[in-house]
């Protein structure tokens, strides 16, 4: 592990000391591809012993998503959990108090409010209060490696920062999780990159590219013992995001900025804070602000609310099957409710904004929208 990450400093120390321009492209982008497999390794290493590779805190995973609690220690990660769950994670004064991955199941928003008389909404989202990362977790420091392989497993990640040093925690936090591969509030590059037989690197382009050249597209590839492949950008792509899609294994996150303590800055500094993108200010001690960080939540997690409708019933609007804004098909619907459905499916009834009209006769690709009705009609 040392010889490791003291290969990732001389690394990152090389390319703190090189200039960044046209003539040195090709150096740092090589330098780069090898700081990212080292990281790899340190994620997943090869060597026998030291804990498995990349293994999490064992949480089962539960509800219908997963949000992380990621900070540095001391800054009310276990105290937000507290207020949102009702779960107990101690809380103390001084830091790492939390050394274990503690759950806690909140339910929000929707109609099982109106038939339980509580706020037991449509979904369940299981928050996690990880551990503060320790600066260095990437390069395997403290239980940073635990940390980040639990938060790669999230739908959502909340930074938590505390209010009088935000900008500074925020930079860290982003750098030991970037280091890890998990992308925030970002898309996956869009290019295009496949293996061949031969014929060498073919590098082709449909828009003007100030970051990549020939030359250091194979330096990357070359790196990785890839010698024959296409690679075609759709837009100015960067070193950093061809390296994201030979390595694979990239996760592209939401993420939530709770600023906490905000009780202890002055309105001119909230002022401030409030120019920062996807943030949100609160105070979990006093309970400031809680409310806007669920429906935050909610927002950053997209979900899709779809309610069964038994034959000759009413629709079931107290449980809601759930689903990702990204599979949200009526096979998908079918998947979520049981593995089998599908060999019995002969069609599906909609009410709802997808349908065109009231029902809609669909097949199983027919794509679902938030609450809609669906009612699976089977072979006989």
């Amino acid at each position: 592990m040392a010889t490791v990450m003291q290969k990732i400093k001389d690394i990152e120390d090389e390319m703190a000391k090189t200039q960044k321009n046209k003539a040195t492209a090709h150096h740092l982008g090589l330098l780069k591809a090898k700081l990212a497999k080292l990281r790899r390794e340190l994620l997943t290493p090869t060597t026998k012993g030291g804990g498995g590779a990349g293994e999490g805190f064992d949480v089962t995973k539960s509800g219908d998503a997963r949000v992380g609690l990621v900070g540095f220690p001391s800054v009310g990660k276990s105290t937000l959990l507290n207020k949102l769950t009702g779960t107990f994670s101690e809380v103390a004064s001084y830091e790492f108090t939390t050394l274990t991955c503690i759950p806690g199941v909140i339910t929000y928003r929707g109609a099982k409010i109106q038939f339980l008389v509580l706020t037991i909404p449509l979904f369940c989202s299981q928050l996690l209060d990880l551990p503060g990362i320790i600066e260095g977790a990437k390069d395997g420091k403290g239980r940073g490696r635990q940390v980040i392989s639990t938060a790669r497993t999230c739908n959502c990640i909340i930074i938590v920062l505390d209010a009088i040093k935000p900008i500074t925690h925020k930079r860290l936090i982003e750098k030991e999780l970037e280091g890890f591969g998990i992308r925030l509030n970002k898309e996956p590059p869009n290019l295009t990159f496949r293996k061949k037989e031969k014929g060498g690197i073919n590098f082709t382009s449909t828009v003007a590219n100030t970051h990549l050249d020939l030359d250091t597209v194979k330096a990357i590839c070359s790196e990785y013992k890839i010698h024959n492949a296409d690679v075609t950008l759709r837009f100015d792509a960067t070193a950093d995001d061809l390296i994201d899609v030979i390595e694979g294994s990239r996760i592209y996150t939401p993420c939530i900025y709770a600023v906490n303590k905000i009780d202890q800055i002055t309105l001119e500094e909230l002022e401030i804070l409030d120019r920062l993108p996807h943030y949100c200010p609160v105070s979990a001690h006093l309970e400031w602000n809680l409310d806007g960080l669920l429906e935050m939540i909610w927002e950053y997690l997209n979900l899709t609310r779809i309610y069964t409708k038994p034959k000759g019933m009413n629709p079931d609007y107290e449980d809601p099957v759930i689903l990702s804004s990204k599979r949200k098909t009526v096979e998908d619907f079918c998947f979520r409710i049981h593995k089998d459905m599908l060999k019995q499916f002969k069609y599906a009834l909609v009410w709802g904004s997808s349908a065109k009209h009231k029902p809609q006769r669909v097949g199983k690709e027919h794509e679902l929208e938030d609450e809609d009705v669906v009612q699976i009609i089977k072979k006989v």
